[in-house]
C-alpha cells in the first residue's frame, strides 16, 4: 500500500507500507492493502506507520520511533482519503 503524509510546510513522507493506524475523530482505526475506499477527519494523536520505511534526512526529525516497531507521527489534525490502496494523509 502507497502511503504520502502532506504537511502545509511539505511532503512529510512518500513510500510504500505495510499498514497504517491513524486518530480518528471517532477512535484509532486502521488500515492494511485494499481497504475499502474511505474519507475521514482525524483528530490530535499519532499517525503510526508500519513496515520497511526510510525518511529523508530533513523530516527524520519530526518522526519517533513507537513503542510497538512502527514509526510514529504527531498530529493536531488532519484529514485521510484511501482508494485503490493508496493512502494520503493532509496532516497538520
Amino acid at each position: 500500500m502507497y502511503l504520502e503524509i502532506v504537511s502545509p510546510e511539505a511532503t512529510l513522507f512518500s513510500g510504500e507500507v505495510t499498514s497504517i493506524a491513524v486518530p480518528g475523530v471517532n477512535g484509532e482505526f486502521q488500515m492494511l492493502k485494499d481497504h475499502a475506499p474511505i474519507v475521514s477527519l482525524l483528530k490530535d494523536g499519532n499517525v503510526k506507520i508500519y513496515g520497511n520505511i526510510s525518511l529523508e534526512e530533513e523530516v527524520q526529525d519530526k518522526f519517533t520511533k513507537g513503542d510497538d516497531n512502527g514509526t510514529w507521527l504527531a498530529i493536531n489534525s488532519g484529514t485521510l482519503e484511501i482508494n485503490d490502496n493508496k493512502v494520503i494523509v493532509l496532516a497538520d
